[in-house]
């Protein structure tokens, strides 16, 4: 039995809420992991690579505790992932200040952070340390980048994570329907984090690393998952930036958000407008999208 819609949309019907509250019944014993990677198995949630999007899962099972359609078993301890990020280790690296020509520092290397190595955790370092929204846990499907100079030197990170569930521009531009929307939006990735580091005032870099990384991730992102990515999306705080870089790197503005988060089903604001934009990644992508 697989639930309609996807995990993520929170599209759980009856027969869904009535599976879970068998189980929550028949085993009084099982924590809140237990359940989440037996809905998991019995409803075949898995990822491109065939793992159980346990995350996924338990994240659903929280929402539905706190609108309070299922009643969850107390936490046996406290959530690591409010904090797994809130004590990252520190990484030695360069902090000299980097004033030059972007030709001095080329060739660029842009590459995909593997998980668990000393890069990961220079790219946690960096981003948790530098970034004004800091780093959190990631859930689902993403990919981390790494920028350096020719010589080495660390110079920018970016992180693309899981599209927003819906914003009204983006859908628009795409031009597609909810059941289609829920059935590709792991085709979308938005760009959460993205960190020229605050020693590296180098005039066009920003736009040349955006178009550096347009240019790979669709690649990149079908070998780590099995499947490609057709639009790249993000949301900049215009109180903070004015997304100089992003207009130079081609991306298209469509307009702000109405200051809803971005899995939200509340129709009240919740957060500052930002503005949203979008980069396609091939001609045809409205097309991959909404068949």
């Amino acid at each position: 039995m697989r639930p309609p819609g996807t995990i993520q949309g929170s599209n759980i019907g009856a027969a869904e809420l009535a599976h879970i509250r068998g189980l929550l019944t028949a085993h009084p014993d099982w924590h809140r992991s237990r359940l989440s990677v037996e809905l998991c198995r019995c409803w075949d949630l898995r990822g491109a690579d065939g793992t159980l999007k346990d995350m996924a899962c338990r994240n659903l099972l929280l929402k539905l505790h706190r609108a309070g359609r299922i009643t969850l078993p107390p936490r046996q301890r406290v959530s690591p992932n409010g904090y797994r990020n809130r004590h990252v280790g520190f990484v030695d690296h360069h902090s000299e200040p980097v004033d030059t020509g972007l030709r001095s520092l080329e060739p660029l290397s842009v590459t995909v952070v593997p998980r668990a190595t000393a890069e990961e955790r220079l790219f946690n370092c960096l981003v948790s340390r530098y970034h004004y929204l800091g780093l959190r846990s990631t859930v689902g499907e993403n990919l981390k980048y790494l920028v350096c100079s020719g010589n080495g030197r660390a110079l920018a990170c970016l992180l693309f994570g899981s599209a927003a569930w819906k914003t009204q521009g983006r859908d628009a531009f795409v031009g597609w329907d909810r059941s289609t929307r829920e059935r590709n939006l792991q085709r979308i990735t938005n760009n959460t984090r993205f960190l020229i580091l605050p020693w590296v005032r180098v005039r066009c870099l920003a736009s040349r690393v955006l178009s550096l990384v347009a240019r790979r991730i669709r690649a990149d992102w079908e070998s780590k998952y099995g499947h490609p990515v057709e639009l790249l999306e993000t949301f900049v705080d215009t109180s903070r930036f004015q997304g100089t870089c992003y207009r130079a790197a081609n991306w298209i503005e469509l307009g702000q958000t109405t200051g809803r988060t971005r899995n939200s089903t509340s129709t009240r604001a919740q957060s500052t407008r930002k503005a949203v934009f979008v980069l396609p990644l091939t001609l045809q992508f409205r097309r991959e999208l909404c068949r």
